[in-house]
């Protein structure tokens, strides 16, 4: 028996780009090794080959594997073929087949029997006079004989036991086992299958494994529309994928796969040309069938039809593969127009239509983002606060932690131009006009209160206390100030006031930016010169830009920080030396502080040994220290 752990050893001791190379010519790139690719036609090399992943894969058709993968589907050899060539190369020695194990090799090949036999004799009813209602049906939808014959539509007569005597070569108990006849307790078994449209469903390798059948007789209100086999040592819905035999190979050629909703959407699609389409099994896609589609295309196209059904269905999927997300592979979705399926919109608008939709498909995060917009009322702080908790929650799912850090960015990004939409600004240096001296002189204290900012903070506070005093500059630097509300909820409030505010002063007299009589700053605040009276104004612009610029500046490296520090596990050396970078970067933000306070002690010139300790005192404030 080929255990897991034996395939594993004889993966390792086989170099895959030497087996690739004695049929590929292969050119060393870094750690790789580049190729035009074997399974499609290329002019640049796309295909790559990575010995310490143990794969191949080529970014142009999808071409994807291991070297037993490579051996299969590149040389064409069985698979136990390509086992026995490896392991004579390597030095192995096959195991032995289990009993067991043989067999139920044997039990599959008897139930493929069993399957292909069942499929001829649906074909064969569909054509004979019992078949002329299903035969009726595929007229109506527009099917012609080409894709009736081809996607092998077949027909169950209305009987419990028509299949029973047509296979009557296969014992009972093989075509209980192959999901064809059902048995209960210690009654008679009984078809499956009865007065319904038949469709094979077929393994990657084109065989019948399990069939689908829709109802004909619509006044039967207590049977299922669509039922497929159960389960069987063949089937397993889970793990298989409606025509991917067929949409396989066109995949790889034209870089796409599509996934549709169901097996009549997919044959509507290919009667119209689109061939490269595929559906589950009546269910969720799951997580081994986004890796199926994940070996075709790094982002397949869901399409969904757009009632509540289909939308429920496209956030479904997000959220199986959120936490599957790794670089460079995602999903992406298409909504048909309301009260359409993909048979629909061809009817009515020609295949160009649905090409059009589907060469313009949302990214997996802009449907998250739209779909929890929409989902409840956003009328309310509360509201939109649930969205926030929403979006977060989807984020947290995601494993990949470079992943994970950049979703988060995006949709807080998204949240915050949501949540706090951009004021209309006044041209950038233009003064304010017409606040009385006594409002502006109060909003230092009010944004104070607002904050509850900690006086220790002596950038941020001085921050508030210059936007304060000098109103001009607010719409200069409204999107900054609204990019880092997320990342500082203790601010929040105070940037809000501050936008309220400045919207409040326009209009009547002018002021300058360092006009006399305002409220002098607290002490500690007073090593910034934007805050002391008489500064040069282009001098106190300046100095408030940067000081803005440099408190929006610490939380996001604080937070890519921490985004190196989780990848120290998966990539140790790369993660340390970001995070020197970063820890660099932020000690150059203390640095100049310090220097903008020596820098306005220097201005004061109280003496040689007032100034030295004016400058550390005002270094240590701008660094959030107590002093003495």
């Amino acid at each position: 028996m080929l255990t897991p752990q034996w395939l594993d050893e004889l993966r390792s001791r086989v170099t895959l780009s030497g087996v690739v190379m004695r049929t590929t010519k292969l050119t060393r790139a870094g750690r790789e090794w580049k190729a035009c690719c074997p399974f499609h036609n290329e002019k640049t090399p796309s295909f790559t080959v990575n010995d310490e992943k143990g794969f191949y894969h080529c970014f142009g058709c999808g071409a994807h594997g291991d070297v037993i993968r490579w051996m299969t589907d590149q040389r064409g050899l069985s698979f136990m073929d390509a086992v026995k060539e490896l392991a004579a190369e390597a030095g192995m020695e096959v195991p032995r087949a289990d009993p067991r194990e043989a067999r139920a090799a044997e039990q599959r090949a008897g139930l493929h029997d069993v399957m292909a036999a069942a499929q001829a004799w649906f074909e064969d009813s569909l054509r004979s006079a019992e078949g002329e209602k299903a035969r009726a049906y595929l007229q109506a939808r527009g099917f012609n004989q080409r894709t009736i014959e081809r996607f092998g539509f077949g027909y169950a007569p209305d009987s419990r036991t028509a299949l029973r005597r047509a296979l009557s070569q296969f014992d009972d108990a093989l075509l209980i086992e192959a999901g064809l006849r059902i048995k209960v307790d210690d009654k008679e078994p009984y078809d499956r299958f009865r007065d319904r449209l038949m469709l094979p469903i077929h393994d990657a390798r084109g065989r019948v494994i399990a069939f689908g059948g829709r109802i004909l007789d619509n006044t039967k209100k207590d049977a299922p529309k669509y039922l497929n086999s159960p389960d069987t040592p063949l089937f397993d819905k889970g793990r298989t994928l409606y025509n991917l035999h067929r949409a396989g190979p066109v995949s790889r050629k034209s870089g796409r796969i599509v996934v549709v909703e169901g097996y009549m959407d997919v044959i509507a699609l290919a009667a119209a040309g689109i061939e490269d389409a595929v559906a589950p099994m009546g269910t969720a896609l799951t997580e081994r069938q986004i890796e199926l589609l994940w070996r075709l295309s790094d982002k397949p196209v869901l399409c969904f039809d757009g009632d509540a059904a289909g939308k429920r269905a496209a956030m479904r999927a997000a959220a199986r593969a959120l936490p599957m997300l790794i670089p460079g592979h995602s999903l992406r979705f298409v909504t048909l127009p309301a009260g359409m399926d993909p048979d629909d919109l061809v009817k009515a608008r020609g295949s160009q239509a649905m090409e059009s939709l589907l060469a313009e498909p949302a990214s997996l995060l802009d449907t998250l983002w739209e779909h929890e917009r929409a989902a409840a009322p956003l009328a309310s702080p509360e509201d939109k606060a649930g969205l926030k908790a929403r979006v977060l929650e989807h984020v947290e799912a995601i494993q990949n932690t470079d992943i994970r850090a950049l979703y988060r960015r995006d949709l807080l990004d998204r949240f915050s131009a949501f949540a706090f939409p951009k004021r209309e600004a006044s041209p950038r240096d233009r003064p304010f006009r017409g606040a009385s001296r006594a409002a502006v002189a109060g909003a230092s204290d009010r944004l104070r209160r607002a904050a509850g900012v900690n006086p220790r903070d002596g950038l941020a506070q001085a921050v508030l206390d210059g936007l304060a005093r000098h109103p001009d500059q607010i719409p200069r630097h409204a999107e900054a100030l609204l990019s880092l509300a997320p990342a500082e909820p203790r601010l929040a409030r105070a940037i809000d006031a501050l936008l309220d505010r400045a919207d409040g002063l326009e209009g009547g007299a002018r002021h300058t930016i360092s006009a006399p009589g305002i409220q002098t700053p607290p002490p500690d605040n007073a090593m910034f010169s934007f805050l002391v009276e008489g500064t040069d104004p282009q001098v106190a612009r300046e100095e408030l830009a940067e000081a803005v610029a440099l408190l929006v500046e610490r939380p996001a490296l604080d937070a890519a920080i921490a985004a190196a520090t989780a990848r120290f596990d998966i990539d140790p050396d790369g993660a340390f030396a970001e995070q020197q970078r970063l820890r660099q970067r932020k000690l150059e933000i203390e640095l100049r502080l310090g220097h903008m306070a020596r820098k306005r002690a220097a201005q004061e010139e109280p003496g040689p040994a007032m100034g030295h300790k004016a400058a550390a005192t005002g270094e240590a404030r701008a660094n959030g220290q107590e002093t003495g």
